[in-house]
């Protein structure tokens, strides 16, 4: 567990170079953070971290109520959320990594690149939240989803929709999220989580263009809740940014962890190499 200022977190740590010395990390070891989505869990990672190579330092957590993890002691909320990665990569790799997440994870991703960039030496956003405004259907639909019985009712159909499932890893991470809103305290942290996501302080829209590390977006072309086309606009904000579309859904890394880990092993050889040519200039 990792404690954070609201309560501990599990997560843990893969790849040889992680069992090769001593967390945390200095910023000599390439690593790469890992944030999933809301009601996911640290496993959506399984596959992806098994295709990527033994250099690479991988970090993955669960969020609070979720997995592993005790509820804690404040609101599940994706400013909350961000703050716990935030402490984890301060914590666990303070010399800096890779900052990747999906969903609420790429809103976490986002906002630590912002505020903190010094922790992130490259920022992968993978349907990320927090680009797409608060026009009233989507206040709207917060609303519902805060609403205990409606999240509960919904959540077979939702995830069978913006997960597009066709892998055994797609069914396994829909299974789990179905899960934690079956059951307390998940059920509670996931209704906090989407009231949250229509707070003023969930949008990153204008501060978008200050991002200002190395950013690859990947994006599911059919992704029904943060659809490519937030993507496409994002990746014309964040100067720099490239963005690979896949066909899948809401989650790419379970759908086709082969053409993801592709693209994130081109993107983290490219930040860890120009790393390591700064270091030495």
């Amino acid at each position: 567990m990792l404690e954070t200022s609201t309560g501990p977190v599990a997560y843990d740590v893969y790849g040889a170079s992680c069992r090769q010395a001593k967390m945390p990390s200095d910023g000599t070891r390439p690593t790469i953070v890992l944030l999933p989505s809301g009601a996911h869990d640290r496993h959506d990672f399984d596959e992806l971290r098994a295709l990527l190579p033994s250099r690479f330092c991988t970090i993955s957590l669960d969020w609070p109520a979720h997995g592993e993890s005790p509820a804690g002691s404040a609101p599940a909320t994706a400013m909350r959320f961000a703050d716990v990665a935030e402490q984890l990569v301060e914590q666990l790799a303070p010399g800096g990594a890779i900052v990747l997440g999906n969903s609420v994870g790429g809103f976490a991703a986002a906002r630590m690149a912002l505020r903190r960039p010094e922790l992130v030496r490259g920022l992968v956003v993978v349907d990320g939240g927090g680009f797409d405004g608060r026009p009233p259907h989507v206040r709207a639909f917060c609303a519902l989803m805060g609403r205990p019985g409606f999240l509960r009712a919904i959540y077979p159909a939702f995830s069978r929709r913006y997960m597009r499932a066709r892998t055994a890893a797609d069914e396994r991470a829909r299974q789990a999220a179905i899960a934690t809103t079956r059951r307390e305290p998940g059920l509670s942290a996931v209704n906090e989580l989407w009231r949250s996501f229509a707070s003023p302080e969930h949008d990153l829209r204008r501060q978008a263009a200050s991002i200002a590390v190395p950013t690859l977006l990947i994006w599911g072309q059919r992704d029904p809740v943060i659809p490519p086309r937030i993507g496409r606009r994002l990746a014309r904000t964040i100067p720099g940014a490239r963005l690979v579309e896949l066909d899948t859904g809401h989650v790419p890394h379970t759908s086709d962890p082969e053409g993801f880990a592709a693209e994130l092993r081109s993107f983290a050889d490219e930040v860890f190499v120009a790393g390591e040519g700064q270091a030495t200039a």
